[in-house]
């Protein structure tokens, strides 16, 4: 039997954490990643050369590569504060922007970075052009960059993505189409609703297959809301949002942590951005046309919660295999 194609889409440090364990599982991998940061390191890079930022897909490669451990350090090593052009830069971040100055394409850079770090699966941006993300309001008011829709402090209404330099629609990077159509399952996130996951969506093409796939389509809710994005947001809130941008029920499966993160376990000062635990709504999710898995995917480390990237590809198996039971 052939091992099962798992596309995973999304952005920022949440889907790092899956794509480690699906490739220690054997899967064949690919991930789309989000060409629509604008922010730190990654931000900075991509205005000095025009290019796509490099964060995200940096982190993606790390976690499906398999170089020792040291190698991997130094492509992750960033620069500490001291009063230098490479100040907080990453060493990954700068070379692939050299790499893709050096071929001309940061499509063709990822894909020889990938092949350099001997990655388990393929490392997809979402498109070969730097996005640019903008955000529409309920009140109509809207603001322009991913770095800047958090701090508005408004509720969203939904957001959209156009081509950073030039007029042109934003076109999906090649392979990717090719990849969802292909799928057994798409995993989106976990990662932020608005300004991880859904910059990926937005583009018309990848909406219009996802909307078309045969492929599980596999939601990751959030564990903890987040500033300026999902306040107050159920988990059936966080479905409605995704359905509404793709104009159709798409989503097959959502996982759900059930788990109680301990009373003041969090550190406000490292993990500002988020506030309280995702209220749960399992009826509304239903009312989406999904099924619901709740489990214990819970992990807490360095005063942050994330997700155990293992217990959520056991589950994530699972449902490929027929073998867990929907609730």
């Amino acid at each position: 039997m052939r091992n099962p194609k798992v596309v995973v889409i999304g952005g920022g440090t949440g889907i790092p954490v899956i794509l480690s364990s699906l490739r220690e599982k054997g899967c064949d991998i690919t991930a789309i990643v989000t060409v629509a940061d604008d922010g730190g390191s990654s931000g900075d890079i991509r205005k000095s050369l025009t290019m796509a930022p490099p964060g995200d897909v940096r982190n993606v490669l790390s976690a499906l590569s398999n170089i020792p451990q040291i190698y991997e350090d130094i492509f992750q090593y960033r620069f500490k504060k001291s009063g230098s052009h490479f100040d907080k830069h990453s060493l990954g971040n700068i070379i692939i922007a050299g790499v893709s100055e050096m071929v001309g394409s940061n499509y063709d850079g990822i894909q020889i970075l990938a092949e350099l770090m001997h990655c388990d699966g393929d490392v997809f941006p979402a498109s070969e052009e730097p996005l640019t993300l903008h955000a529409v309001f309920e009140d109509g008011s809207m603001v322009t960059g991913e770095s800047h829709i958090a701090d508005v402090g408004k509720m969203i209404d939904h957001v959209y993505v156009t081509n950073t330099y030039n007029d042109e629609q934003p076109t999906p990077a090649p392979l990717v189409i090719k990849a969802i159509l292909e799928a057994d399952m798409i995993v989106l996130g976990p990662g932020s609703l608005f300004t991880s996951i859904l910059p990926n969506l937005v583009i018309k093409e990848i909406g219009e297959a996802l909307r078309q796939t045969k492929a599980e389509v596999v939601y990751i809710c959030n564990i903890m809301t987040q500033r300026g994005e999902t306040e107050h947001f159920t988990d059936a809130e966080h479905v409605r949002v995704l359905h509404r941008h793709l104009d159709m029920k798409f989503i097959d499966t959502v996982l759900v942590n059930n788990e109680k993160v301990p009373d003041g376990y969090m550190d406000p000062e490292i993990y500002d951005e988020y506030l309280v635990q995702v209220v749960h709504d399992f009826d509304g999710i239903r009312q989406e046309g999904c099924r619901v898995i709740s489990n214990n995917f819970l992990k807490l480390r360095d005063k942050g919660v994330f997700h155990d990237g293992d217990l959520v590809v056991e589950d994530l198996l699972a449902i490929l295999y027929g073998e867990r039971k929907i609730k």
